[in-house]
């Protein structure tokens, strides 16, 4: 696994997602399931899943004639990494702002916010 987060473009995490919630599966899944919500060619997903290994997205295991693709960077570090282009390009970094702004462009449910509030209280905690 990289030390660095690497970025995915969007069609690369769409890839992702897809290996994040499958596990090691083959172009022919991975087109299957992308396919599902949008209309993308099989030679598509095949030079993007090609491109991912060349950037160290994912690793390819050609044991087997069908060659199956595995994600070697995890669901939440590329998560960390989106989130924190965004905190830096969109909010100049101030937290706060985000947060605020997450919360009032879609309404969180009762469960959402009181998740949301332990969290607070916890990182309140470490902070002191």
């Amino acid at each position: 696994m990289s030390a660095t987060p690497i970025r995915p473009s969007d069609g690369e995490l769409a890839i992702l997602r897809v290996l994040w919630s499958r596990g090691p599966s083959t172009v022919r899944d991975v087109h299957t399931e992308l396919s599902k919500d949008r209309d993308t060619g099989y030679t598509t997903v095949l030079k993007l899943m090609q491109i991912m290994v060349e950037k160290g997205l994912v690793a390819r295991d050609e044991r087997a004639r069908s060659h199956t693709y595995r994600p070697l960077q995890g669901e939440a570090t590329t998560q960390q990494c989106l989130l924190k282009e965004l905190l830096y390009k969109a909010f100049a970094g101030n937290r706060r702002d985000l947060v605020l702004q997450a919360l009032e462009t879609e309404p969180a449910s009762a469960e959402e916010l009181e998740d949301i509030r332990r969290m607070l209280n916890e990182a309140k905690g470490r902070a002191r």
